[in-house]
Order: C-alpha cells, then structure tokens, then sequence
C-alpha cells in the first residue's frame, strides 16, 4: 500500500503493520472495543424503505439457557407462510454482534419476507473471561426451543432449519454435530455463510490465494487463530470438535450449504470443510458470491449480499 503527494515526489511505501502489533492493538482495545469493530446497525428507515421487508412480524423471545437467558427474535410474515423456518445466528469474530446488525436483522427479514420464519438468536460473546462452550451452550439451547415451539415459527420440527454467518456458521456446525451425537433433534439442512471452521485456516488452494493477496497484506491470517484462541480460552481446546467443526468426524450429518465470499480467507475453511463433508458421504453444496469480502450481509444495500439472500432462500426451498 502506498501513500501519494504532489509534484515529483517518489510514493512512499507505507509499512504493513506486522502480527504483533495487529494483536496489541486488539487486545489493548478491551472488551467494549472489540465489541464495536462489528458493523452497526443501519438507520431502521433503511429497511422501512421496502415495503416487503417492512410487512414482516418481529416478536422478541426469551429463551432459558444453561448460563441464563438466551434473547432471540422471531420473524415471521403475515400473508406469505411456508411450512419451513430456520434458526439463525449471527457473526462478530465470538466477540461482537447482536440481533440488530444487519446480518442479524436485516437477512432475519429478507428471509422471512419470503415466507420462511426465522428465529434470530443471539448468544454471549467471549469477552471479560467467557469462553466456548458457553456460546455454543446458547444456540443449542435456542435450538432446542425452536423444535418444541416450531409452531411460533410456522414450522413443523422436521422443517427447521439451521444457519448462521462467519462465527456464527462456526456455533451452528458445532451445534449441529452436538444433536448428531445426541443432544437433541437434528436439523433439515445447515446453512453456513462465510464460516471459520478449522482452528488453523487450511492450506488455500491458488485461487483463493490469489484472490485474497491484497487482503493477507494487510491482514495476515495469523488473526484467525488469535480469534479461535479468545473463543476458547486455552491451546488445548483448538482440537475440540464442536468448537471447531472441522475437527474430527463430520459424517452423519443433513444437507449442508456453504456459501463463501469470493475475497475471503475464510474461504478456504469453507471449501475444505465442504470437501470433507462429501468425503463423508454428506450431502453438500458450496459456493461463493463473486466480488464479495468477509462479512457482506453486512451491507444490505451490495446487490451482492441481495443475492446471497436470495442463494439462501432457494435452499431452505429446495429442502
């Protein structure tokens, strides 16, 4: 990266800040700092603005968890209703987001503006010494009450759905492979979007390398494993296999769609996981949106991100 002047001066090389000093400053920002890197929510009236999105029924819930109340949001429209909702969670790197980012809310209404319900969930972010497995304790525990209320969501149990985006695709597949080994009802098919599923980012084959050049000098992918670290608290957790669903056996599970972003490190877990599962003999599809970064249902108004959506809802209707 290069910073320029006027007249017949030479461009300056701006030095990339190396790993460590990337993670001094995260871990000097505190728990409110890191909290805000997550986007916020937009103006409401953003969402007002289209009528199908505005014709939506929100009804916030509260769940009862292990380690207290789990707050989730249900959406549902009033006229266009299919026999087929899913259970959402949102992203913020374990430690940030809520029900009112935009990959919370805003794809929680573009979901359900196509008659589909959805249960929002939120879950306690791994900040001031909390860790795994306490939020994946939460969306179990909201999972587990979607199924015996899939009535609120206009469901059936056997048609609901799992999701979730970044590190809420993470908590969704972990809690998937819990139910598969027994702690309750498995889902019809798990949506993950841009998720981190390995500890480590596997190796990235050269087109996601290229992709994401400028990206890594930036950002070096070393972060990922600063972040899995402040989810689980301890070295000896990075081969647990519902913190990170990659590890292990991944057989046994529903249908699972994976959608990437195109310029996205993360992509290469997404693609590695989606292999293994087929490896397993699971039922998989993978994709990514073209031109995207990591988190783009974040920006509501990327046709992008409009068509990841519409990706999404093609699936819960396919399954």
């Amino acid at each position: 990266m290069v910073t320029r002047s006027s007249g017949d001066s030479q461009p300056v090389p701006r030095p990339t800040p190396d790993l460590e000093t990337i993670v001094a400053t995260l871990e000097s920002m505190g728990p409110e700092g890191l909290a805000a890197l997550v986007p916020a929510a937009p103006d409401p009236s953003l969402y007002l603005r289209d009528r199908l999105l505005a014709s939506v029924e929100m009804r916030d819930v509260t769940i009862a968890g292990p380690h207290g109340v789990v707050s989730g949001r249900i959406y549902r429209h009033p006229t266009e209703r299919r026999d087929t909702a899913i259970v959402w969670v949102h992203g913020g790197a374990f430690m940030g987001g809520d029900l009112d980012m935009p990959e919370g809310h805003w794809v929680s209404l573009s979901i359900a503006a196509r008659g589909f319900g959805v249960l929002s969930v939120d879950y306690r972010k791994c900040l001031g010494g909390v860790h795994y497995p306490v939020p994946s304790d939460d969306v179990l525990a909201a999972w587990q009450w979607a199924v015996g209320h899939a009535d609120k969501l206009g469901a059936s149990f056997d048609h609901l759905h799992l999701g979730g985006a970044s590190a809420g695709g993470s908590l969704a597949a972990g809690v998937a492979k819990r139910l598969r080994d027994g702690a309750g009802a498995l889902p019809a098919s798990l949506v993950l979007v841009y998720p981190t599923l390995h500890a480590d980012l596997p190796p990235m084959s050269e087109e996601v390398a290229s992709a994401t050049e400028a990206l890594r000098a930036a950002m070096p992918v070393e972060l990922v494993r600063w972040m899995n670290l402040k989810y689980v608290g301890s070295e000896k957790l990075l081969d647990d296999p519902y913190a990170f669903p990659a590890v292990g056996d991944v057989g046994g599970q529903p249908a699972v769609y994976v959608l990437n972003s195109e310029k996205d490190v993360l992509r290469a877990s997404g693609e590695a996981y989606a292999a293994a599962l087929g490896a397993a003999d699971v039922q998989v599809t993978v994709e990514y949106e073209p031109g995207t970064r990591h988190g783009h249902l974040n920006e509501p108004l990327l046709p992008a991100a409009r068509r990841s959506v519409e990706r999404i809802a093609a699936w819960l209707e396919a399954h």
